[in-house]
């Protein structure tokens, strides 16, 4: 099966308007082609620096425009990002994700970055890290130290971005992408949902994705958790109606398995209130990792315990870790 980089807006509307069961039997047929049946990836994050960032993403309880309550902190120890790598680890994660509430990582932070980066590479876990805009020597920072993924999300559709986020363009979120992909960086990139946008943006989100010159290794597909506080929790609360359905997220997940087939597609933000028949038929739409724990940065998951009685049953197995393979840096 071809992995194809020209998709056009008209075909992926289209597959967003075919009928459910036609969708879905497609995106499971591309799943099987190219991932295991039945294995879903476990991926722990950490919020390793929280709160005071100075991007005013609609969305987010850490930007500092927002008020929600939640106070600015320092960097965590190294010593301390290692310890819950390590629990990670044990609970069964398979891939240790960090996150920093920042615009970008000033040098100073590096040196303990990078630290954190080789600590929990030689734990044997995959690395990722989420620390906004890089330098492209940051990015090759990074890469020496083994840093295996780094997410940098769009968020939305191009036309849909503005009305998220007025700080950043989304030419400098693709720019962060060009820095990860020369140093030899696997790509973490995906966006959110239900953040009171038409259909029209999600097939404008999913064909950013699908167009990059290579697709992102891993696709996280997030839905809105609205927090009190934020510009879009405070919109939401009084139109409930903007939110996405269910049938809907659904779709967009299958979406983006047909369109990006070799991705892993992960299931992220707002499965805490997602039913159980909800979650099953996203792994069904091809979605093949998730967040497991009880938090995720500042908001609740669901909890090892669910996932396993989950995965229960539904039959489903956690991914054994592999060595993930790296890109050549361009």
């Amino acid at each position: 099966m071809t992995v194809r980089t020209d998709w056009t807006r008209p075909e992926i509307a289209a597959l967003f308007d075919l009928r459910f069961d036609d969708l879905m039997f497609g995106a499971q047929s591309v799943h099987r082609a190219h991932h295991a049946a039945g294995e879903v990836q476990l991926c722990t994050l950490l919020s390793i620096k929280t709160g005071g960032c100075p991007e005013d993403c609609g969305y987010c309880s850490q930007s500092a425009s927002a008020d929600t309550g939640l106070k600015a902190e320092k960097l965590m120890d190294v010593d301390a990002v290692l310890a819950s790598a390590a629990e990670a680890k044990a609970a069964g994660s398979q891939r240790f994700c960090m996150g920093a509430a920042w615009r970008e990582p000033k040098d100073r932070d590096m040196g303990a970055i990078v630290e954190m980066v080789s600590g929990v590479k030689r734990m044997g876990l995959e690395t990722c890290m989420t620390l906004g805009m890089l330098s492209s020597e940051q990015a090759q920072r990074l890469a020496d130290a083994g840093l295996d993924y780094y997410n940098h999300n769009i968020d939305t559709s191009p036309e849909n971005y503005r009305n998220v986020i007025t700080t950043r363009t989304f030419q400098e979120r693709v720019d962060t992408l060009a820095e990860v992909r020369a140093a030899g960086i696997n790509v973490c990139c995906g966006g959110i949902v239900g953040m009171g946008e038409t259909r029209a943006d999600r097939v404008g989100f999913i064909h950013a994705l699908a167009t990059l010159p290579q697709h992102p290794e891993s696709v996280p597909v997030n839905a809105l958790v609205p927090v009190k506080g934020t510009v879009l929790g405070n919109m939401l609360a009084n139109t409930p109606l903007a939110k996405i359905d269910d049938v809907e997220f659904v779709r967009t997940v299958a979406v983006a398995r047909v369109t990006m087939p070799m991705s892993m597609v992960r299931l992220s933000a707002g499965r805490e209130s997602m039913s159980e028949a909800t979650q099953a038929l996203c792994f069904m739409a091809g979605a093949n990792s998730i967040f497991t724990g009880d938090k995720l940065l500042t908001t609740g998951n669901a909890g090892g315990g669910a996932d396993a009685s989950l995965f229960a049953k539904l039959g489903l197995k956690p991914m054994e870790a592999e060595e993930p393979l790296r890109v050549a840096a361009a």
